[in-house]
């Protein structure tokens, strides 16, 4: 079995705006595909995209796997939209995903150089923290990368990969999930107990703001709600923010 595990890493580069051309660019052209599949009756595959969409994000100076990651992820928005009953998405984060092949790091340096538009090369200086080694022991595989730019940052998780074995279950946790807490209960294969406690969170309360919210606006609103847009997106809005909110909890 495939395990991974994610390592936020914060990053500075020399050239910013070169880098930060390219994060609209890679955002932009995900907006741009979603815009040109979003009214289809089906979700298109990948082999569909890719004859599509290929040539004229080549055009646009980006790399084969750039426009393969674009092409993707346009895919993956439209698709986990549609099944949430979502409007078309509107993208704003400067994000993007390379593959091993658009990035090099130097472990020496610790540096992070990623492919940007026209086959350039930015370079990333990443501040470093003792517990990444642990990742380069050879145990562990360095897949996908992410770089992302938010309030004049640059940041950069790595993802890695690695091969681990099954166990054979030990103990057996059973969890009762209440309104402010989960309380859980955990047991050896004999019945034992080996441990309780609880974890406090506050989802659910803020999931019912959002609920409390929606309904008055449709009480202020009794005939208008329905018709009106503006109002009509708003409960939807903090209908969506609850659901996402549980689904999270």
């Amino acid at each position: 079995m495939r395990v991974k595990v994610t390592a936020r890493v914060k990053a500075v580069t020399p050239n910013p705006q070169s880098l930060l051309q390219f994060l609209k660019a890679f955002r932009d052209w995900i907006q741009y595909v979603v815009d040109q599949i979003w009214g289809l009756d089906h979700i298109p595959t990948m082999k569909e995209l890719h004859q599509r969409f290929y040539k004229l994000l080549r055009e646009q100076g980006f790399r084969a796997h750039h426009c393969h990651k674009i092409e993707r992820r346009a895919r993956e928005v439209v698709k986990a939209t549609k099944k949430n009953n979502g409007s078309k998405p509107v993208l704003r984060k400067l994000t993007a995903r390379l593959d091993y092949q658009d990035y090099r790091l130097d472990l020496n340096n610790k540096v992070l150089r990623v492919a940007v538009l026209d086959n350039e090369w930015n370079e990333l200086k990443l501040q470093w923290y003792d517990y990444l080694n642990k990742y380069f022991n050879g145990e562990w595989e360095l897949k996908e990368i992410l770089v992302s730019y938010k309030n004049g940052e640059v940041w950069v998780y790595l993802t890695f990969e690695k091969e681990a074995m099954l166990k054979k279950p030990e103990r057996i946790m059973g969890i009762d999930i209440n309104f402010g807490n989960i309380t859980y209960t955990i047991v050896d294969m004999n019945g034992k107990l080996v441990s309780m406690g609880t974890i406090p969170f506050n989802g659910l309360k803020r999931a019912l703001n959002h609920r409390i919210i929606s309904e008055r606006m449709q009480r202020k609103y009794p005939r208008k709600w329905r018709y009106v847009k503006g109002i009509k997106e708003a409960i939807r809005r903090h209908g969506r923010r609850a659901r996402n909110i549980l689904r999270d909890t």
